[in-house]
């Protein structure tokens, strides 16, 4: 058989006859180069760090193995590289290493690579020699692309809080379906039996108009639930440049009858010229629902006042309505204040579904809803939406 007297590992193969060490050598090398794992060492044998990095660890930053890249050449190539929001721990697991407090080096860090990307890496490495004080003076590791595996686990992770979500919202439907309509059809029930049982016809009548008030009453909590699985199913929502503060005014407007009867003072300190990208819909549903709110919950000592502002910082836009009514407990209630069908006071049209509907409307368009309150003082809705074309 004819030799082959060159290859790309520099070892001399026959069809038969090479050194154990020789076939090991070629092993490990056709593994590693196969496996796409790079990698590297560091040296401090003369007292001066020097590493060394395998073609393989320079080809996931996407360097080639020759001197034009001059990557490598410099001790602190690698670590200059490590993502600054990972650089902190990178460094302190490395050091407790060398200090002896865990056997291997292990880290997982994003590098930049040649082209400005990130790549995620998995870093491991172990001391192979020390001088006669103990020191570490030889370390050898590997590198490891694990990007691939960092963004799908990243994937499942968003599947899997989306699916939890959803189901939390199911279980918010199925409260609704068990309990509010449960209880409007056992009151149905007994009030037909109550007027069946009826001998006179004044107690027919009377009965008659409690059935209209359930009935009433039973239409407003379809009507509620429609509103929620409208907002909730909309897979897209259109959105425009609208004036904030023409819907604050147009809001005001429409609730002039409510807001005279009830002595109420509205301050719209919105700036004229105040735009935003948003669903028209639903910025005139939440200006409403909070002015409402505010009318609904007023203090018994006082006549209402409510106070509407904005602020804009980087790309977001803050609204802030503050009212002097009622005021909510938040150690109480607070992790309950958006929650569907919950209710903090004793109204008798509190329904618990406005502020449901104002955080799911704000959230399928990439906004929040937080509050500060006080007892007797009165409540602060805080509104932050990005202001961009496609909040989405």
């Amino acid at each position: 058989m004819e030799q082959l007297k060159e290859n790309k590992y520099n070892i001399d193969i026959t069809d038969a006859t090479y050194s154990n060490e020789q076939f090991e050598r070629l092993k490990w090398k056709f593994a590693l180069e196969n496996s796409n794992i790079g990698i590297w060492s560091w040296d401090n044998t003369n007292g001066q760090d020097r590493v060394f990095f395998s073609k393989e660890s320079k080809a996931i930053l996407g360097f080639t193995d020759n001197n034009d890249d001059n990557f490598g050449s410099n001790s602190q190539d690698w670590n200059d590289r490590v993502h600054p929001e990972d650089k902190k721990k990178y460094f302190q697991d490395f050091q407790d290493h060398l200090n002896g407090l865990y056997p291997i080096y292990e880290n997982v860090h994003r590098v930049q690579c040649n082209d400005g990307s990130y790549k995620w890496i998995s870093d491991t490495g172990k001391i192979i020699e020390k001088d006669k004080d103990g020191k570490a003076v030889r370390i050898i590791g590997t590198h490891t692309d694990i990007t691939s595996r960092v963004e799908n686990e990243k994937k499942i992770k968003n599947s899997l809080e989306t699916v939890t979500k959803q189901n939390n919202k199911l279980r918010n439907f199925a409260h609704i379906v068990t309990h509010n309509l449960k209880e409007h059809a056992g009151n149905f029930e007994s009030l037909l039996g109550f007027y069946d049982e009826a001998e006179t016809k004044e107690d027919k009548e009377e009965l008659l108009g409690y059935l209209k008030t359930l009935s009433q009453s039973l239409g407003t909590t379809i009507s509620n639930l429609n509103q929620i699985v409208t907002v909730e199913s909309k897979q897209e929502i259109s959105v425009e440049k609208i004036n904030v503060n023409s819907y604050v005014n147009r809001a005001i407007k429409l609730l002039e009858v409510v807001i005279k009867d009830s002595n109420t003072s509205v301050i719209n300190n919105i700036d004229d010229d105040l735009e935003i990208f948003f669903s028209p819909a639903y910025m005139e549903s939440i200006i409403q629902n909070l002015m409402t709110n505010a009318i609904k919950y007023k203090h018994p000592k006082r006549d209402p006042v409510i106070e509407i502002k904005s602020t804009t910082y980087n790309e977001n836009i803050v609204i802030k309505i503050t009212d002097n009514g009622l005021g909510v407990n938040l150690n109480k209630f607070g992790k309950d204040i958006f929650g569907l069908y919950k209710t903090f006071h004793t109204n008798q049209n509190s329904e618990g579904v406005g502020l449901y509907l104002i955080k799911s409307q704000l959230e399928s368009l990439g906004g929040t809803i937080d509050l500060a309150s006080v007892v007797d003082v009165g409540t602060s809705f805080i509104i932050t939406i990005p202001n961009k074309k496609n909040p989405t």
